[in-house]
């Protein structure tokens, strides 16, 4: 279950960083809260456009570390309020959560799917 302070979160404008390690060492991406979604079993949707270096990294190592933020949410010390996402990606260009994503995003080659191990406030 996702915590419903991420939920609120993600309905604010804001930047999420990812982070992937590959073979040549660590790699930041960002995105927008607004263009992710999450799955009634708690999987993070994200479309990629280009992201082709986080991709390579991924099929390396499918651990990805995530942040995302919003000064306008209330947080655990006041105004603003963010949540680290420890967890494993792949990227999909075919299924029902690919044909979800491209419904909502038609530049998108491929869903970028993260399947949270820990989702922790952090602020």
């Amino acid at each position: 279950m996702v915590a419903e302070k991420l939920l609120e979160i993600l309905k604010q404008d804001g930047v999420v960083a990812i982070a992937t390690l590959g073979e040549d060492g660590p790699h930041m991406v960002n995105t927008w809260n607004s263009y992710i979604r999450v799955t009634a079993d708690g999987h993070l949707l994200i479309p990629a456009g280009y992201m082709q270096k986080t991709e390579a990294n991924v099929a390396f190592n499918p651990e990805v570390l995530i942040t995302v933020g919003s000064s306008k949410v209330q947080g655990l010390h006041g105004p603003g309020a963010g949540f680290l996402i420890r967890g494993k990606a792949a990227f999909l260009t075919s299924g029902e959560e690919y044909d979800l994503m491209k419904a909502k995003f038609s530049w998108l080659r491929a869903a970028f799917v993260v399947t949270p191990d820990t989702v922790t406030q952090t602020w």
